[in-house]
């Protein structure tokens, strides 16, 4: 075994299924699709041979995602067309998770009646397929209530993908109330370099040449202070300010968290349309320097990043306190 190497079975295991996002020393923006359900071997374990992941901070989440309806409700949103594909959407998240976690989960479904039963939750329902009524608040709202993942709907018209539905409770500063109804294109419009790059118009003709059945995911990384999941532009009057008083305070190595999105990309089969599952994923600089491989190539990543990558990605102000401690940690 290399020095670098710890053991696996030291980790606590969302350090071990941590997706560690870089390959390389350098980031530069890319369409980085790879098939789902593929495991992903890294420095501390692995990952990635789900779709769904149930991890121990379930019931946390869901009650953070909760919390943050109940303050904001346009967070979940959905045009008056895409009820059959939240209803899909629905039908075909239950059946992977009874499938992954049939300990924990069953889905039962004859003909449009179906019950599904969630032990984690110790629930058990019953509801009517195309019946809204038959869910409590509605099909889109209980799917949220049943996975950590955020989730979009993208329909197909005109030729383009467009966000007609979804709910969104941990936005990495995005908005799901300002962005629904908007095409693939107009969205990822602010992204720096990616246009330019090509890398929007490769993905989505990517994303609308994907087959049902045929999961696909890619993965996205920012930084966030805190554990907190909510950092969407509605709520940044509550997280920004950490952004600049973070790089100076004592307890950075524990507050300052690479935020790493896995995101899954799984057509519809009954309507065609496409969803987006979002998970985000959390690990302190602290625990990312417990393994040294990923704490020598997250500093380079943050040295030599861009400035103006660093600037959309919102870490301009502290990125160099992170790998500057980074760096003394793996010398000392």
């Amino acid at each position: 075994m290399s020095i670098d190497a710890p053991s696996h079975l030291d980790l606590p295991e969302h350090v071990r299924r941590f997706p560690f996002p870089f390959p390389h020393d350098r980031y530069m923006y890319s369409v980085n699709v790879e098939p789902g359900r593929n495991p992903s071997q890294t420095a501390a374990g692995r990952w990635g041979e789900r779709i769904l992941e149930v991890d121990g901070f379930y019931l946390q989440d869901l009650e953070a995602r909760a919390a943050v309806l109940d303050r904001d409700p346009s967070r979940a949103a959905q045009m008056s067309h895409m009820r059959p594909g939240v209803w899909g959407a629905l039908h075909l998240v239950l059946t992977e998770l009874a499938a992954t976690y049939p300990e924990w989960m069953a889905y039962e479904r004859h003909g449009d009646r179906c019950r599904w039963t969630n032990r984690l939750q110790q629930l058990q329902t019953d509801f009517i397929v195309g019946a809204d009524y038959s869910l409590p608040e509605g099909p889109l709202r209980f799917l949220s209530t049943q996975v950590q993942d955020d989730f979009a709907l993208l329909n197909l018209r005109e030729g383009a993908l467009w966000l007609d539905a979804g709910v969104v409770t941990f936005a990495a500063d995005w908005s799901m109330g300002f962005d629904v109804g908007l095409p693939f294109s107009e969205i990822h419009g602010p992204v720096p370099r990616a246009a330019d790059l090509g890398v929007i118009d490769r993905a989505e003709q990517f994303l609308l040449n994907l087959q049902p059945g045929d999961p696909y995911r890619r993965t996205n990384w920012t930084m966030t202070v805190d554990r907190r999941m909510d950092t969407s532009t509605e709520s940044y009057p509550e997280w920004a300010q950490d952004r600049s008083l973070v790089a100076t305070d004592p307890a950075l190595p524990d507050r300052l968290h690479l935020r790493v999105e896995v995101q899954h990309l799984i057509k519809v089969p009954t309507t065609g349309d496409l969803l987006f599952l979002v998970r985000t994923h959390l690990l302190s600089l602290r625990e990312l320097a417990a393994v040294p491989a990923w704490g020598r190539r997250l500093a380079e990543v943050l040295r030599t990043l861009p400035e103006d990558l660093a600037d959309y990605k919102g870490i301009a102000r502290y990125r160099d306190a992170a790998a500057r401690w980074l760096q003394e940690a793996d010398a000392a």
